[in-house]
């Protein structure tokens, strides 16, 4: 059973959704929104309640000032609050992509608030040596998606990315299929407001590793392609930890969910 709710945030009302019963785990993205997760949580919701949400400005969580920047700090701030809301301590944290170093920021700010952060595949350019190219193809994206919209755009972020997608060059001509309305306003919103801030983040390496949470870096078992394999074993070089192999690529948990689910549940145990 699902139950949907949602509090006020500063600036803010965000969307949540809750399942299953035991050890509290949010599970988060960002843009990734709820639904994405939904496989990831129905998967284990038999020995956890977990949580996901829509992250601010995304899909069913709204602004007040449409035009408000999404950075990982504020980000972390609302996750705080849903914690508060849930009548939670602390709680163990899954983040994927942004959400990942959404949960970078929770951990950093707000310490004693998690138990074990695991950070899967976190875009963090700034701990590239090359991070200035990585910004100024940032800067190029959003430029594109405001010349050429928001199709071309996509098609580019996959290729900097590191996607293998189709033709000979590895960028397909179109793209995959026809996006929902609200696919599009995730997406305008991610491109205008979210891109730059989160993979401009420089986490507080010392916050990381002298607090009370415990930060375990996810890496795909098929991502060494990818710009955000290189980003999470430079953070897990950081920290000083070796890397999780999860399976699947950046999205392993949406193609696998259940497989995805079981190595989780080894990490958060301490296995």
């Amino acid at each position: 059973m699902t139950t949907i709710q949602s509090i006020d945030v500063p600036g803010a009302r965000l969307r949540y959704e809750v399942r299953g019963a035991g050890p509290l785990l949010l599970v988060m993205g960002a843009p990734m929104d709820a639904a994405a997760f939904a496989p990831l949580a129905e998967a284990l919701a038999d020995d956890h309640t977990v949580v996901t949400h829509d992250p601010r400005g995304i899909s069913g969580s709204t602004l007040t000032d449409p035009e408000q920047d999404s950075t990982p700090e504020l980000r972390a701030d609302d996750v705080a609050a849903l914690l508060d809301a849930l009548g939670a301590e602390n709680a163990d944290v899954f983040g994927s992509s942004g959400g990942a170093v959404t949960g970078l920021a929770l951990v950093a700010r707000h310490p004693g608030r998690v138990r074990t952060l695991v950070a899967h595949e976190p875009p963090l350019f700034e701990l590239l040596p090359d991070a200035a190219v990585r910004h100024a193809e940032t800067d190029d994206l959003v430029a594109t998606f405001h010349r050429e919209g928001q199709g071309a755009a996509w098609i580019k972020f996959m290729a900097n990315a590191g996607f293998v997608t189709g033709d000979d060059d590895g960028v397909p001509a179109t793209p995959p299929s026809e996006p929902t309305p609200q696919a599009i306003a995730n997406g305008a919103r991610f491109f205008e407001y979210e891109l730059r801030g989160t993979t401009r983040h420089l986490p507080d390496i010392a916050a990381l590793t002298a607090g009370p949470a415990r930060v375990v870096v996810g890496i795909g078992a098929d991502s060494r392609a990818l710009i955000t394999y290189r980003t999470s074993m430079a953070l897990a070089e950081r920290i000083g930890t070796t890397p999780v192999e999860f399976p699947g690529d950046h999205g392993g948990f949406v193609g696998r969910p259940k497989q995805f689910a079981e190595v989780l549940r080894r990490v958060l145990a301490g296995n």
